[in-house]
């Protein structure tokens, strides 16, 4: 099983000259990288403090092996472009929603 997905990724990645062991690496190694970015946006907002950083790097986090697909892929479809977009619009607004639930739950607690 494990020998069927490892021939059908790496001639996926041979097709459109993406390396699936480099794209995993980065999606994989960002979700750590993203979390952090969270926490830190969640305290800067509820300490009142600029947020703009800990959005920046929660956002290339976010979309880090889909650049790597961008900038090394070729002849990619158009289907994967518009479920990739659908897929970060739909990040986009989950986290949205998620942050500002937990920056509402610390108010909440505090009385702030």
């Amino acid at each position: 099983m494990i020998d069927a997905i490892s021939t059908w990724a790496s001639g996926l990645g041979a097709q459109y000259g993406v390396n699936p062991v480099i794209f995993a690496t980065i999606y994989i190694g960002a979700i750590p990288l993203f979390l952090a970015s969270i926490a830190w946006l969640v305290r800067n907002a509820r300490a009142g403090k600029p947020t703009v950083l800990p959005v920046m790097c929660a956002g290339a986090c976010f979309v880090s092996a889909y650049v790597y697909l961008a900038i090394a892929g070729r002849n990619i479809p158009v289907w994967v472009w518009i479920f990739l977009a659908v897929l970060i619009l739909y990040g986009i607004w989950s986290t949205v929603r998620d942050v500002r639930r937990k920056i509402a739950a610390r108010d909440l607690s505090t009385g702030e």
